[in-house]
């Protein structure tokens, strides 16, 4: 999971969709929901007023929407697309092997907000600052590197394939 001072890494393009879903957010879905409370508010009785109820659920999820979105943008660092060069980097798909393991795992190198961009997708996330993440980080195909997971285990890996997501 993303830490609060973390910096985003996000391409031009999922910026300026971030921004857009931010001023549609605070615009006309702000205007309509507050429109729906209170409309349910002069329906009478709030005890048992349903749409009322409703309405401030989904009021809330917005407003956490909204702070979510104007957080991430603060935090946001855009930068191109990297090469396709094979060398590792935020905003790669990248593969992997495991020591003396025959399986591979595919995951995203960056931040979730990039896969939010194709919802076919279904991608693991893994921070440039996790540990994993920073093992990797300027390393190409063909390198082995080891990090020390959390539980104190070092790890051993080799890169199998590094693309631009």
């Amino acid at each position: 999971m993303t830490q609060p001072t973390e910096t985003i890494w996000v391409t031009q393009e999922a910026y300026d969709r971030l921004s857009e879903e931010l001023e549609h957010l605070k615009g006309d879905v702000r205007a309509d929901v507050t429109a729906k409370i209170a409309a349910a508010r002069d329906e009478g009785d709030l005890k048992e007023n349903g749409g009322y109820h409703a309405a401030r659920e989904e009021q809330g999820k917005i407003e956490a929407r909204i702070r979510q979105l104007e957080d991430m943008l603060r935090r946001a660092e855009v930068g191109e697309k990297p090469a396709d060069d094979g060398l590792v980097e935020a905003g790669m798909k990248v593969t992997i092997r495991f020591a003396g393991d025959d399986d591979t795992e595919t995951f995203l190198l960056g931040s979730r907000e990039l896969l939010s961009l194709d919802s076919a997708v279904d991608l693991d996330v893994y921070s440039p600052t996790s540990p994993l993440g920073e093992a990797l980080v300027g390393h190409k195909v063909g390198d082995e590197v080891s990090y020390a997971a959390p539980n104190g285990k070092t790890i051993t890996v080799e890169v199998v394939d590094a693309t631009p997501f």
